[in-house]
């Protein structure tokens, strides 16, 4: 259950909780009990993948409240029902939805650093219809140039929705790069290279695990990383850049496969947990955009940042464990997957243990895609990223 026990949250939280039967859960209501310790209120609770079932509530106030879980399974007669045990929680309005006083919403990134030039806006092109491949259009995302041990190519790192349309099974087509977008001297996001810092870049193709092809939203949420590699030679185009590679002339970011520090029990921005979560959302265009707060996890597959507000066009965007301020700069552990609808929070896939240290690898070395036809420019690996 989230909150758990002597969990604290702002006005505004997502609860959710896993919720399994053997024969198949049919509803799934939250109670939530006032300070006052008499009145309740109850909400239905929306299924969803892991089987976790969740909701978003506001207006808290100020105290300790108590929730508690009722499930109802689908046996004859109208089911049975299971009550979980109550759990206390407490209210801080002034914190905004996290332990401390440093949790940071949405706000623009003015600390400049390795992450301003690494991070940048794609650009790409998805089918709308499966049987045709078409027509195809337009949409945005983040992504980041990610350290790696080629000599011939760079790396981008970003969400696998932004590479592979796992409804209309293809790969993206006329993929642009923009890095540091943010410094453009147009309005906003545009195919104009030239009034971009650095200019752009195209990359050829794009890499995403097999178990993101097979399923659909939100059961593949798990595999919701992705990288494009682009040619050192001939893939820029615009305005002068220091170098025709991209990890030369926008510099790049170290990835960590390790397990990052979560849900430490220290609130603030000193704490091991605290991390931010950067990327163009595109409400905000050109504007590069950040959160920052103590990482939590949502189900079993995600990390969580309760309180972030960044939205659509940030997706892929890069969750650095810890930050380094001054430069800029730090260990990426996970890039902006999804959110619920109407509330704040924004999950990230998690790296360790998973299959993105082999998509990475993947890459980083093996030559390129056969195929560069629209839909087909990328390549699809299993587990072990053969």
């Amino acid at each position: 259950m989230d909150p758990r026990s002597g969990n604290q949250i702002g006005g505004s939280h997502t609860f959710s909780a896993v919720v399994t039967d053997q024969g198949g859960v049919k509803s799934v209501s939250f109670v939530i009990e006032y300070p006052d310790g008499t009145t309740t209120q109850t909400f239905a609770a929306n299924p969803g993948a892991n089987d976790t079932w969740s909701t978003g509530l506001q207006g808290f106030s100020d105290g300790t409240w108590s929730w508690w879980v009722v499930a109802k399974d689908t046996a004859k007669r109208g089911g049975n029902t299971a009550t979980s045990p109550a759990i206390s929680f407490s209210v801080a309005t002034g914190s905004t939805g996290n332990p401390g006083s440093d949790v940071i919403t949405n706000a623009s990134w003015t600390a400049g650093g390795a992450v301003q030039t690494a991070l940048g806006r794609i650009y790409f092109e998805m089918p709308n219809n499966a049987k045709w491949k078409g027509p195809w259009s337009g949409f945005v995302c983040s992504g980041t140039v990610v350290t790696d041990d080629s000599s011939d190519r760079s790396v981008i790192l970003t969400a696998a929705h932004c590479a592979y349309d796992d409804v209309n099974k293809a790969f993206a087509r006329n993929v642009l790069f923009i890095p540091d977008q943010a410094g453009t001297s147009g309005s906003a996001t545009d195919l104009n290279c030239n009034n971009d810092p650095l200019g752009c870049w195209v990359p050829s193709f794009g890499v995403v695990d097999e178990a993101w092809t097979t399923g659909v939203f939100p059961n593949n949420i798990e595999w919701d990383y992705a990288y494009y590699v682009v040619d050192d030679i001939g893939a820029h185009a615009g305005a002068p850049a220091g170098s025709d590679a991209l990890d030369e002339s926008a510099g790049s970011m170290a990835i960590s496969f390790h397990l990052p520090s979560v849900d430490d029990g220290q609130p603030g921005a000193e704490s091991n947990d605290y991390t931010y979560a950067l990327g163009y959302s595109f409400n905000a265009d050109p504007n590069l955009m950040h959160c920052a707060e103590d990482m939590t996890t949502e189900g079993s597959v995600n990390w969580w940042l309760a309180s972030c507000e960044l939205s659509g066009g940030a997706s892929g965007g890069a969750w650095v464990q810890p930050m380094d301020i001054v430069s800029g700069n730090g260990p990426i552990i996970s890039v902006n997957s999804w959110s619920y609808t109407g509330v704040p929070g924004m999950a990230g896939p998690m790296f360790f243990d998973t299959s993105a240290y082999c998509l990475w690898w993947t890459a980083a070395t093996t030559p390129w895609a056969s195929d560069l036809s629209d839909g087909n420019a990328g390549i699809i690996a299993n587990q072990s990223c053969q």
